[in-house]
């Protein structure tokens, strides 16, 4: 089967296609490095640098490539930024999306796995949050991440698309050859890492006053392996859950504390903090209900135990101190 990867020298995107090309799948993988690294994509997948604004490059792929399915992972990610520049995200979340979506209707191209968030859902009333739970996001990144979501119910209608979204909460860990390694990084198990290496000097932590066990931020970890082994288990079932979505979660949630802790036993390291007010639309606990992916496809995670992500994590950033070589920073 060939799968065509957007977004594949991104984070997820680049696990992804390694994963899809481990499983023996072809991987035509596509980037415009905006924000991605050539690096991270794997040598055995077809390469093509495009932007998904521009509509005749994105036509000349699905014309020298005979495609039978799509991930597409590209997108515009960090929240911050889509509350002070909400055009570039739906510039890139909504409208680029129908430029694929037309070239996938063009080429007959009938099976679409499409990276979706939790932000879609805003703050949550019931937890874990389970996929029919009112949709409300907070800001423009998962406004447009939602309004795309109903775009595929609109194109399965009109073209019988097969498609399903998958909703994936915090996505952490690294493969042994791939990890997290943004140009602007504002995850935290990386930046927790970037403090026990001294590369910055401490983690903020934003929030101490939250209505959990220790004040902090309770967040669902989920290894960046188990997310894309939720993709290929989605396409091999698409004919049969199409139009679904599904979250991608452990049911459960680690404050930031904890994941503080839990990376000082992983490093053996101590790692400085710094304590500060909340940020604004920050939810106390964001956790998945993992229900529905198990009754429906018989799948959860496998590689997901908070202390397994960031020794992955760990492993990876000694052996890439620098993240990838095409790196401005390295």
């Amino acid at each position: 089967m060939n799968i065509l990867v957007t977004g594949a020298a991104g984070y997820i995107g680049s696990v992804c296609c390694e994963v899809l090309l481990s499983r023996g799948m072809h991987v035509i993988a596509l980037d415009s490095l905006l924000e991605g690294h050539r690096a991270a994509v794997p040598p055995g997948a077809i390469f093509c640098q495009i932007d998904l604004a521009n509509r005749a490059q994105l036509e000349s792929v699905f014309a020298q490539h005979k495609i039978d399915a799509v991930m597409h992972f590209a997108a515009e990610a960090l929240v911050a930024k889509s509350v002070s520049e909400p055009s570039i995200f739906y510039a890139t979340n909504v409208a680029c999306g129908v430029n694929l979506l037309d070239a996938v209707t063009r080429h007959g191209v009938n099976k679409f796995i499409f990276s979706s968030t939790a932000a879609t859902y805003g703050e949550p009333e019931i937890v874990p949050i389970p996929e029919d739970h009112r949709k409300a996001p907070i800001n423009p990144y998962g406004k447009s991440k939602l309004v795309f979501e109903q775009i595929l119910a609109d194109y399965k209608l009109y073209t019988g698309l097969a498609y399903a979204s998958l909703r994936y909460f915090n996505a952490a860990g690294a493969s042994q050859e791939r990890g997290e390694h943004h140009r602007v990084e504002t995850h935290l198990i990386p930046r927790v890492l970037d403090a026990a290496v001294g590369s910055i000097p401490h983690v903020d932590v934003f929030g101490t006053d939250y209505p959990t066990p220790d004040g902090t931020c309770v967040r669902d970890y989920i290894h960046v392996l188990d997310i894309a082994d939720s993709h290929v288990r989605a396409l091999e079932e698409i004919d049969r859950v199409s139009g679904e979505a599904f979250n991608v979660g452990n049911n459960r949630g680690f404050s930031i504390l904890e994941v503080i802790a839990a990376a000082e036993r992983v490093t053996g390291r101590r790692i400085p903090r710094k304590l500060g007010p909340r940020r604004p639309g920050d939810p106390a606990v964001l956790v998945a209900s993992k229900e529905k992916l198990k009754r429906v496809l018989g799948w959860e995670a496998a590689h997901s135990s908070l202390e397994e992500i960031i020794e992955s994590a760990w492993a990876w950033k000694q052996k890439h101190p620098h993240g990838y070589a095409d790196s401005a920073k390295a």
